[in-house]
């Protein structure tokens, strides 16, 4: 089985990762200093697969000057381009004079790990094969109905959560209820429910079938995580999906061509997986994912002058920590970058490549991309700073919980956050950003402002 061939799926922009995907694919986002689409293909060379094709789109030109051959990764990489994002059956479609047989299929912007790959590989045993995980919120993925690992449906765009039922405290009684609580107070138990007496009566004669005191329920719903195994049979049912007569839809999706296999009677398999997949919808989910990462770093820690620096911290070559300054791993600190003094790096922070901290500044459970200058006296927590940003002192970021965040007009929620800055802005002195605020690519933002909403990209904000 190892020698299947993968193809990642890497085409996508990621609209709702924006401002960070206006100038790269979403797949090139960056993870503890690495972008995402790379753990995939550690994962896979983990596994003993190292021959894989990339179908590439939007902003290919990162993904393919970063990944090369794949030589340096220990694998062998090829390219097919996706002109048009018309969704992941158009997208695979693009791989099939690239394909013999059976093949692996993943996507770039999921983390993945060996053990995961290996969920499926293992027990795929010909045909079609689909790989699952199990969610109590459906929210935004397709679930997988199955019966003995047989799929029969895939349903797209259904989200099931728990709602249940639960007992105010507000009732209205006839006076039978008083029979009832006098059965209730004769029973032996140690206290005596007002729950217990109408259960008594539900039994005689009520509608309600049962109330249950105590009990914490909860359904495990199996989604599709966009990992599978094709033979070549899945060409002919991509191309009735992408001929099929459907004016309203601009994506054509594999789960669709998969459902035309299941109808047609072709046996489709599932298997689900524990180990770790990642899905990051949001920008900001880069945060939890970052942290994630960062909690496997082993120690490593190079050129320190007269610093403390406590657990797992990476510094990189030619980065300098200044004197008096503090880091609390888990860190991780690029090549190259100027660090305090008197700077305080709090845990699950990601510092990329030539990155100049200026003294006096805290941070804390942030991303910062390549080439960022951040002036000195500067606050920023749960934040992600894309590259070429020049942020003046005093620059101080307000984070709060549980927030809705507008991008392109639309409401979304986020557990926690800052901001999140796009690529080549410019921030001047004094200025401070109310949480959730995000700012767009080449903005221009003069000193002293208060950032309280969405800033548009390549904006002058006085």
């Amino acid at each position: 089985m190892n020698q299947l061939k993968a193809v990642i799926l890497a085409a996508g922009e990621g609209m709702r990762c924006r401002p960070l995907t206006l100038t790269r694919s979403k797949v090139m986002l960056r993870i503890a200093n690495k972008p995402m689409i790379e753990y995939v293909v550690r994962a896979l060379s983990e596994s003993g697969i190292t021959d894989i094709l990339m179908v590439v789109g939007y902003a290919k030109e990162r993904i393919m000057n970063y990944f090369g051959n794949g030589k340096d990764f220990d694998v062998h990489i090829e390219y097919a381009e996706q002109k048009q994002q018309l969704g992941t059956a158009h997208a695979i479609k693009q791989a099939k004079n690239s394909v013999d047989g059976e093949f692996l299929v993943l996507n770039g912007d999921n983390l993945v790990s060996a053990d995961t790959i290996a969920d499926i590989i293992k027990r795929h045993t010909g045909g079609t094969s689909i790989l699952t995980t199990s969610r109590m919120d459906t929210s935004g993925y397709a679930l997988v109905i199955e019966s003995d690992g047989v799929v029969k449906e895939i349903v797209e765009g259904l989200t099931l959560k728990n709602v249940r039922n639960t007992n105010t405290g507000i009732y209205v009684f006839e006076r039978t209820i008083l029979d009832a609580v006098k059965e209730t107070l004769q029973a032996d138990v140690r206290e005596f429910g007002i729950t217990n007496s109408i259960q008594r009566m539900i039994e005689s004669e009520g509608a309600v079938k049962k109330l249950v005191e105590g009990q914490t329920l909860k359904n495990i719903h199996n989604i599709n995580t966009g990992i599978y195994i094709f033979d070549q049979t899945i060409f002919d049912a991509i191309e009735e999906t992408l001929q099929a007569d459907v004016s309203d839809v601009s994506e054509f999706g594999i789960t669709d061509s998969i459902q035309r296999m299941i109808d047609a009677g072709y046996e489709v398999h599932a298997y689900r997986t524990d180990h770790t997949w990642t899905d990051v919808i949001h920008s900001w989910n880069l945060l939890g994912v970052n942290a994630m990462i960062l909690e496997g770093l082993p120690d490593s820690v190079h050129r320190l002058a007269d610093s403390r620096v406590n657990d797992r911290v990476v510094v990189g070559r030619d980065s300098v920590i200044g004197e008096n300054s503090y880091v609390k791993g888990p860190v991780i600190i690029g090549r190259n970058c100027d660090i305090g003094p008197n700077v305080v790096i709090a845990p699950s922070t990601s510092i990329g490549d030539n990155v100049t901290i200026e003294p006096f500044t805290y941070i804390k459970n942030s991303v910062i991309f390549d080439d960022v200058h951040i002036g000195s006296h500067s606050t920023i927590k749960n934040t992600i700073i894309g590259e070429n940003n020049v942020i003046d002192s005093h620059f101080v970021i307000e984070s709060r919980k549980d927030l809705t965040v507008e991008l392109d007009r639309k409401l979304y929620h986020a557990d926690e956050l800052g901001t999140v800055i796009g690529d080549a802005g410019t921030i001047g002195c004094d200025v401070s950003v109310t949480a959730g605020a995000l700012i767009g690519t080449e903005c221009r933002i003069k000193a002293g402002t208060v950032v309280r909403k969405q800033i548009p990209s390549h904006a002058l904000v006085i």
